[in-house]
């Protein structure tokens, strides 16, 4: 029987089978009942006191009641509702076919509907407020209504994804997409949106694209492919028409390769791409595992010994007062290359163990020169225990940005430093989400070309660092403090969901805070330790970053006899306080004990030895050169490839130099 009950009469049903909601939908739905009114009955059975138990509609119901509760309907409401006598059991089968049977609609549809919606004069924003979707989502259905018709169609009917559709409307050329939907229909391998969009994009591929160089002109030629030549043109700028044939060849190419490769690395598999990188689709569903650097060889062990050995009779001429300037350069210069060479020693491609092997991956990219590249990154469907190297105590020497001779820090000092440091920038990064999402995306796009013997300056590929030094916290320097404090200060109430979506779902339930919160975390959390300093603690982006924040380095760190100057020598105790106090000052410590110049340089440091306020100001602001986040040079427009008269030539007449080319 159809019936309309008030809303306030109406109440949920415990055999409800929706349990669980989605905040979008909820929104989209409640947006759309305030523009078009109840579209479809509640379902609803008697209920004690004269209320209604909904069936089937709880969704809508709330949405209702939302409205009344923004006084967009009246409290009292009159909704029209199905209600039945059924026992129990049936309500609850009711209430399964009602949410069971559904079927969402073609994105073909929706943006046919919506065109329609324009065509009568409705804007985008209209649509997008009347439905409760976002303009860009409508944007984005309204550009599929202007695919070809054979495009289109193919959609409408399954034929092609979503994906595969968006690709194709990377241009508006109906001729272009019609074609090439012809040819990759007519492909032997199933096509991608990277490889349509790429199609779509050039009708023509140059002879020094990478795909060309990686098939060569000789097979091109010889499977029917047409090149068209101008008369100044070289095998590099010559143009192939057939794009498809040419994504065909290649990839067949690419997948005979990464079948040798897969069998001379004795992995399970390696899976090919015709892109520089490894897009997210390729690896969905993958985990990185986790592969060490190949053990050195006894040679190389040999040469680290004897490497080792050099450093520290270089690093004693730096000690030494009485080192001519000449010794010292010398002794600089030298450092550097040690220390170049054992980093290239060391940087060698990882590997996996041989047990793990057959059921790890990698995969295949094609480089822009066209020369197919193994990624040194292994794939697999299982986690990896990682077992922590030792710690291995060597010394490290420091360079500071005037070119003053610095003393050796110990490389225990060192880390630790370079630790604390970091917890000093992962404080700012945490404590701002725009800076943060920027660092996340960048890092992410940047992975394609990073160079993979360099140190990348976080671990965001989802790792999180130990440090240096196994189970050293610096709890009493207040920025390791207030990180931990604005970790105990997030929101974890999604934790408590019972798999990886439900958790997901109350964790984009949160307030945009609570989650702007968390992605300035995890991001900072994944920062590795450094210093500014030359060697493998170096990482400049990392002082590009917190010289762009403008970190003040001192208000978050200051030197104490604990953790800097019983650490250091007499000499570069001495050396600080000159920077502060001059020589007068220095000179007053001269002749007082290590441990007692310790103390005493750490109440100057700490503003609390009497002294001049000037003094005192700068000791305040003192901090360790390899501390500071040492300020990156400025990249300016450079135009040195121009003629000398090219700025005469551009501003001829007042006109552009396309016009005047023209």
């Amino acid at each position: 029987m159809i019936k309309s009950i008030p809303l306030t009469k109406l109440v949920q049903s415990p055999r409800n089978v929706r349990r669980h909601g989605d905040p979008a939908a909820d929104s989209e739905l409640k947006a759309s009942i305030a523009a078009h009114g109840l579209l479809q009955n509640l379902i609803v059975r008697p209920a004690a006191r004269s209320k209604f138990e909904v069936e089937a509609g709880e969704r809508r119901r709330c949405a209702l009641l939302a409205l009344a509760e923004e006084k967009v309907l009246p409290k009292g409401y009159e909704v029209t509702c199905l209600v039945l006598e059924d026992d129990a059991e049936l309500a609850v089968e009711t209430s399964l076919a009602e949410n069971f049977h559904r079927l969402a609609m073609n994105p073909a549809d929706e943006a046919q509907a919506f065109a329609a919606l324009i065509d009568a004069g409705a804007s985008t924003e209209d649509v997008a407020r009347r439905f409760g979707l976002t303009v860009r989502f409508v944007e984005g259905r309204l550009r599929l209504a202007t695919l070809a018709p054979v495009v289109f169609a193919a959609l409408a009917t399954g034929e092609i994804t979503l994906d595969l559709a968006k690709a194709f409307g990377a241009t508006s050329d109906h001729e272009i997409q019609a074609r090439v939907y012809e040819q990759a229909s007519s492909g032997y391998y199933a096509p991608s949106a990277d490889s349509i969009r790429r199609m779509v994009l050039s009708g023509t591929v140059r002879g020094s694209d990478a795909r060309a160089r990686l098939v060569g002109r000789d097979a091109y030629i010889a499977a029917g492919g047409r090149i068209e030549r101008e008369l100044f043109d070289d095998d590099d700028s010559e143009s192939w028409v057939d794009v498809a044939l040419l994504e065909t060849l290649a990839s067949e190419e690419m997948e005979k390769r990464a079948k040798a490769l897969a069998a001379e690395q004795g992995l399970a598999w390696v899976k090919p791409t015709l892109d520089a990188y490894a897009s997210h689709d390729l690896v969905d569903g993958l985990i990185r595992l986790p592969a060490e650097p190949a053990p050195l060889t006894d040679a190389e062990l040999v040469r680290l010994d004897e490497l080792d050995a050099s450093y520290d009779a270089h690093a004693a001429i730096l000690e030494d007062e009485d080192s001519a300037e000449e010794a010292i350069a010398a002794a600089e210069a030298t450092i550097e290359a040690i220390e170049r060479e054992c980093q290239d020693i060391r940087a060698k491609p990882p590997e996996l163990a041989p047990e793990l092997k057959a059921d790890a991956g990698m995969i295949l990219v094609l480089s822009r020169d066209g020369t197919p590249v193994l990624q040194p990154v292994f794939y697999g469907e299982r986690d990896i225990e990682v077992v922590g190297d030792e710690d291995v105590v060597e010394v490290v020497a420091s360079v500071g940005s005037d070119g003053r001779r610095r003393a050796a820090l110990s490389k225990r000092l060192v880390d630790e430093l370079a630790m604390q440091r970091r917890d000093v920038l992962a404080l700012h990064v945490a404590s701002d989400p725009g800076l943060s999402l920027d660092i996340m995306v960048f890092t992410l796009a940047d992975a394609d070309t990073h160079d993979w013997r360099s140190r990348a300056a976080t671990t965001l590929r989802g790792g999180v660092p130990a440090g240096p030094i196994v189970g050293f916290e610096a709890k009493d320097a207040p920025a390791s403090a207030s990180l931990a404090d604005l970790r105990s200060g997030l929101d974890e109430s999604w934790r408590s969901g019972e798999d990886a979506s439900s958790r997901f779902k109350m964790f984009r339930a949160l307030a945009d805070e609570s989650r702007a919160a968390w992605l300035g975390f995890v991001v900072a959390r994944t920062l590795e330790a450094s210093l500014n300093m030359a060697g493998e603690r170096q990482i400049s982006f990392q002082d590009h970053l917190g010289s762009t924040i403008g970190i003040d380095i001192a208000q978050w760190w200051r030197p104490t006899a604990a953790n800097y100057f019983d650490r250091v020598s007499k000499q570069v105790i001495l050396d600080a306080l000159t920077d502060v106090g001059g020589l007068e000052l220095s000179s007053r410590f001269a002749s007082v004990k290590k441990g007692d110049l310790a103390m005493s340089a750490e109440r100057v440091f700490a503003g609390t030895y009497i002294t001049e306020v000037e003094v005192r100001e700068r000791a305040l602001a003192w901090v360790p050169e390899v501390m500071r986040f040492a300020e990156q040079p400025e990249i300016t427009a450079d135009h040195e490839t121009q003629g000398p008269d090219a700025d005469c030539v551009a501003n001829d007449d007042n006109q552009p130099p396309s016009e005047l080319a023209a």
